[in-house]
């Protein structure tokens, strides 16, 4: 049974939707919650099958409000990257992939904002990867991947919704398997939130269900492609 290491920066942001699909793929994943006491970012031998990076809230990688732990964590994933272990990125996680990987980070204050994105290339995430689907993103700053890497779709203000570098390791600006309720949970666990949400809470449950059938496909491609496919599975 392939097992994941998942590291958590928020109480709020967990994997949520994308739970389902690897519990039904048989995929055990451990969090790992560096934000609470006593608790470090796992060492690059701890970590087990994978790597998943969640978002952060009001952290950031830029300058403004830094991730306390953002300079282990990129140790971390480019280890992972050297050593071709999967590594998927969610929000501030795709930051940390990017710097990983050689890219860079763009300043931003921290935004909500549901939007849509575009596939670019028709065979990404090996085809299953939607035309379009709602992109949901709550955080601080902007991954900037590294030239090499794929970009495989685009948010309309044309900002890579979903980047690739190499075979097995995935950059989300948004968390493709988020809920509303991980949303009203980050605003309220923060004494920073964007300013005025609820149109953008509004727009987020609207798609809720829309978000929920483009993560069937997304998840299908993600996880043949990371190698985490079981024997018998898709």
């Amino acid at each position: 049974m392939k097992s994941l290491t998942v590291i958590q920066h928020t109480s709020a942001e967990y994997l949520g939707l994308m739970e389902d699909h690897f519990e039904g793929r048989r995929i055990r994943f451990t969090y790992v919650r560096p934000f609470t006491e006593g608790v470090a970012p796992p060492h690059p031998d701890a970590v087990a099958d994978g790597l998943i990076l969640l978002g952060g809230g009001p952290w950031g990688s830029a300058g403004a409000r830094d991730l306390p732990t953002l300079e282990a964590e990129i140790a971390v994933a480019r280890t992972c990257l050297m050593v071709e272990k999967p590594v998927v990125g969610i929000g501030l996680g795709a930051q940390i992939l990017a710097l990983a990987a050689g890219g860079s980070v763009e300043a931003a204050p921290l935004r909500f904002t549901v939007d849509t994105a575009l596939r670019c290339m028709e065979e990404a995430l090996n085809g299953y990867l939607p035309e379009s689907w709602p992109v949901a993103v709550y955080g601080r700053d902007r991954a900037v991947p590294p030239d090499y890497a794929q970009v495989l779709a685009r948010a309309g203000d044309g900002e890579p919704a979903l980047w690739q570098i190499g075979g097995n390791a995935f950059g989300f600006a948004g968390h493709p398997g988020l809920k509303v309720a991980m949303v009203e949970d980050l605003i309220m666990e923060f004494e920073e939130a964007p300013a005025d949400p609820a149109p953008a809470l509004r727009d987020l449950r609207a798609a809720q269900r829309a978000i929920e059938d483009a993560l069937v496909p997304i998840m299908t491609g993600l996880v043949q492609l990371t190698g985490l496919m079981q024997p018998g599975g898709e």
